[in-house]
Parts: structure tokens; C-alpha cells; sequence
């Protein structure tokens, strides 16, 4: 089903890292089903931004399949609802722009800890990832390469060093209470999200400890995965890096491979 035209008014923006000078914006409206707009080269990782706040839950709610609207009818808050509305309906439509599919006719299937991937037979080399927090989302996309995204809203309720103490490594706890004051709650969100990203890629979900391996925290140094405690070989199976994000939040992604080059979009 097509989404009704009136409602295909966001610009899609992209530049690499490389050269973030250079701009491309495309206008939904100019979009067919069933015509692939995106290339993804498998030396390429795409992430894209969007703020779930600037487009109709309302108009994008015929994109979704049955059971996606069950889910989103399950929220208690009309916020939280139209946020996921909003956010699958995206992740439709830019998984549509790869593949050259129909929106509303993407069908998927979800690993045994929630891992989403798209049931679509010859199509298997299309991974992706999605995170939303209080309102923006992220997508990632890749070509025969597992991984995972996280973005988080920094909250300072949700920064405090009990939960570190309860989650976090003992070599991160460590780094965390050298951390100047002023820096602590954005290097307890630059781990926390590196670790969920890092879970995701594994389609492990929350059933994979946190403590068993380590990343980087501290703000101005790289984001790196720095070791697994149980299963050293992860260290050279895996790629991390932290991504610009709004003001207020914080997000990470992690590649399987490390001979890749990251392009970012956002959804206007």
C-alpha cells in the first residue's frame, strides 16, 4: 500500500564522514515503489537520523502490517505510539529505497532474542539495525555484514554510578570513576551505548551480560571495543565507532569487519 502523497514531504540528506561537506538531499515524494534509489556497496555502512516528531503517525499507519499496528496499539501514551508508528514506517521506506520493494509488502522475521531481518528470499546479504530514544531514531544498513545501532537520550537519572556498578565492567567502572565530574554522565552514555550496540550486531538482546567485555567511555577518545572476556576473537570480529548525534543524546554503531566506510543521512 502507498503511502498517501500529501504525506511524502520529508528530504532525505547524506554526506560521508570523508567529506561532510558534501550534500545530497532527495525528496520522498520523488520515490516509486518498487524502483531501487540507494546503492550499498559492501565497503559501505549507512546510518540515518530522524526526529519522530516531525511526521504523521496518523498518514504513515498504512505502510504497517498487522501486526507492527498491534504493537503500536499496546503503548499506553499516544506519544509512545505514534513514535513507533513513525519509526517502523520509516525503517519501511528506507529499506524499500534499497531493495526497489514495496513499502507496506516487506515482510519480516525476528531471531529467537528479537533481531529483526527481512524475509525476502535472495535478499539475505541486507542487514540493518534501528534504536529510538524520546523521540529521534537511527537506522543502520549494511551489506553482508552483521551490526548493530544504539542511541540513547541522555538522562540524568539514568547516569548514576550504582547502575555502572551493576552493569558495567571492572575495568570501565575504573575508567569511569577517573573521569572528570563534569564528563561523567557523557562517558557512562558513550558506554552504555557501545555496549548495547554491541549486543545488538550479536542479536544477543539482554541475555548476554554486560560485564563480560569491555569499550571504550572516556569523551574525546575513539570509541573502541577493547575486549571480551570470555570469547577474546571478538575483539578482531568487530568494528565500533561513535556516531554524531542530536544534542542531548548519544549513539554507537558496531560493524562486523573493520575495511568499511561510513556514510551518514538524516531524515528531514
Amino acid at each position: 500500500m502507498r503511502v498517501p502523497p500529501e504525506t511524502n514531504h520529508f528530504l532525505l540528506q547524506s554526506y560521508s564522514i570523508e567529506d561532510p561537506a558534501d550534500l545530497l538531499r532527495v525528496a520522498l515524494s520523488e520515490l516509486a515503489d518498487g524502483v531501487a534509489c540507494y546503492e550499498l556497496p559492501a565497503d559501505e555502512v549507512h546510518t540515518w537520523f530522524a526526529d519522530l516528531n516531525q511526521h504523521s503517525a496518523e498518514a504513515l499507519r498504512p505502510i504497517l502490517s498487522t501486526d507492527e499496528l498491534e504493537r503500536a496499539d499496546r503503548f499506553h501514551f499516544e506519544k509512545d505510539r505514534n513514535h513507533f508508528i513513525v519509526a517502523r514506517a520509516l525503517l519501511r521506506k528506507l529499506l524499500a529505497g534499497y531493495l526497489g520493494a514495496n513499502a507496506a509488502e516487506l515482510q519480516f522475521t525476528y531471531a529467537e532474542k528479537g533481531k529483526p531481518s527481512l524475509r525476502v528470499p535472495g535478499q539475505s546479504l541486507l542487514n540493518f539495525n534501528l534504536a529510538h530514544s524520546h523521540g529521534k531514531a537511527v537506522y543502520a544498513f549494511a551489506s553482508g555484514r552483521e551490526l548493530g545501532i544504539d542511541l540513547e537520550f541522555i538522562r540524568e537519572d539514568s547516569a548514576g554510578e550504582d547502575i555502572a556498578e551493576r552493569f558495567f565492567s571492572r575495568a570501565e567502572i575504573a575508567s569511569l570513576r577517573n573521569v572528570p565530574a563534569d564528563l561523567a554522565k557523557q562517558a557512562f552514555f558513550n558506554c552504555w551505548t557501545r555496549k548495547e550496540a554491541y549486543i545488538k550486531a550479536r542479536g544477543e538482546g539482554l541475555s548476554m551480560p554486560l560485564d563480560v567485555f569491555d569499550v571504550s567511555l572516556e569523551p574525546g577518545e575513539p570509541a573502541a571495543f577493547l575486549g571480551n572476556h570470555k570469547e577474546p576473537g571478538e575483539v578482531e570480529r568487530w568494528s565500533m565507532r561513535a556516531l554524531s548525534a542530536p544534542e542531548g543524546y548519544v549513539a554507537a554503531l558496531v560493524v562486523e569487519g573493520h575495511s568499511w566506510r561510513l556514510k551518514r543521512f538524516t531524515v528531514e
